[in-house]
This record gives structure tokens, sequence and C-alpha cells, in this order.
């Protein structure tokens, strides 16, 4: 999906960003060179379906491996 952003302003290290009556912050750093007060930027937003599934495998093996070394009870406090 593409979508179109407007710099509205910038405040800091942020730019403020304007989308369909919603304001919002954006780090400066990630926009590009010479985006200035006014540009129009262009997002391609997509799911990653390859990475999230790498991520999800990854977030098992972790949760996984913390249950192998749990001996179980509750905490006493």
């Amino acid at each position: 999906m593409l979508i179109q952003l407007i710099i509205d302003r910038f405040e800091g290290k942020y730019a403020i960003i304007e989308y369909q009556n919603t304001i919002f912050n954006f780090p400066r750093s990630l926009l590009p060179k010479g985006a200035k007060e006014g540009t129009v930027i262009r997002f391609n937003i997509g799911i990653d379906e390859k990475e999230t599934e790498t991520r999800r495998k990854n977030i098992k093996e972790q949760l996984d491996n913390l249950k192998k070394k749990d001996q179980g009870g509750d905490i006493q406090l």
C-alpha cells in the first residue's frame, strides 16, 4: 500500500507529519535528505511475511528455552 504524507514542521529531532487529518511524530533522521516543511513523502507499507515468521520462530525458541529452565512453583515475596 502506497501512502502519501506531508511534513508539517520540525520540532527538534522529529518531523511532525500529517496523514488524513492525523498528526504524528516521525524521526527526522529517517527522512530523505532535502525533506523540508511542506514536502510530500511517500511510504510503501507492506508485510514482510518471511521476516515475521523468522521472528516468531525466534521468540518461540526463546520462550521454550525459558520454560526448560523453569523449576515450577510460585514466586515467594
